[in-house]
């Protein structure tokens, strides 16, 4: 019998209609419409695409959202005033600066140049520093989403053995960290794997709950898997596929085919882990215009 699908297009869907609402119920009772103001450098497909579809989500839950849009060319200095400009605007209430930006540019000033406040992709260093000691604080948005994934499907992960394959700013350490905490969601035992671990298979195979973001496909395959794991796929890659129009097909991490026939629940790819980012994004941006109306 194959795995259980954890389908993240599903528990997106039911969120976001639950954000809608109270975006809706907050401007109603307060006046205030959330925003989130978008920064777009370059013309990278993937990055394009997937700004457009934080633009339609924004849309959808009826929050303001600002897409500003520079050339690849743009200097450090540019980017920089458009952020000060976001940071000083009362209409927006959470930033993105959409990674990678281009080699030119020091992703780190600019990251550290949005305010604490506005931070609703929870990368700037003050935020980091407030999950790692579990104080209240913008959660990274792609690792909430699967813990959010984790909870929603009622899988245990208190005293359960988490193996997280990546070390990236982005995911791998800190969802690594939220499955430390001592909260809901968390209490697990977490082994991190990356491009230095020797003999991967040897850890992935202890997992209950395992997280592929290594970035690379076919990582993981259905051997390197416990019989009844949870398996967490945070993968986008285009892998070559003459039998498709745009000649190519987005796969995971994980070797889905032969870890389905292992696994006990496994997110697909696209369609699991991808929604519930843009998802968290908006709860964020909601959370940050609940604070602007308190005055906080």
């Amino acid at each position: 019998m194959g795995a259980e699908i954890l389908n993240g297009k599903l528990l997106a869907a039911d969120m976001r209609a639950e954000i809608a609402a109270q975006v809706a119920e907050l401007k109603e009772k307060t006046g205030v419409k959330p925003g989130l103001g978008v920064i777009l450098v370059g013309t990278d497909p993937a990055s394009a695409s997937y700004v457009t579809a934080k633009e339609r989500a924004c849309a959808e839950a009826g929050m303001y959202s600002q897409d500003v849009r520079l050339a690849a060319e743009a200097t450090q200095a540019e980017v920089l005033q458009i952020v000060e400009e976001m940071n000083r605007c009362p209409l927006i209430h959470g930033i993105l600066v959409q990674l990678p930006l281009p080699k030119h540019i020091n992703e780190s000033v600019v990251i550290n140049a949005i305010v604490l406040e506005k931070d609703v992709d929870g990368f700037t260093p003050i935020n980091v520093g407030r999950m790692m000691i579990g104080e209240t604080c913008f959660l990274p948005c792609t690792p909430h989403g699967i813990i959010q994934m984790l909870l929603k499907a009622g899988v245990e992960t208190s005293g359960k053995h988490a193996v997280v394959v990546g070390r990236s700013n982005i995911v791998g350490k800190p969802v690594a960290q939220l499955l430390m905490r001592k909260a809901q969601g968390g209490n697990a035992t977490v082994t991190v794997c990356h491009t230095g671990t020797r003999n991967l298979s040897s850890f992935t195979q202890q997992a209950d709950i395992l997280i592929v973001a290594a970035g690379r496909p076919n990582t993981v395959t259905g051997g390197m898997i416990k019989p009844g794991a949870v398996v967490i796929d945070v993968g986008v890659n285009r892998v070559p596929d003459i039998t498709r129009a745009s000649g190519y097909r987005l796969a995971g991490d994980v070797d889905f085919e032969s870890a389905k026939e292992r696994a006990a629940l496994i997110t697909p790819v696209p369609g699991g882990v991808g929604p519930m980012t843009i998802t968290m994004l908006l709860y964020n941006t909601l959370e940050s215009a609940r604070r602007a109306a308190a005055g906080k």
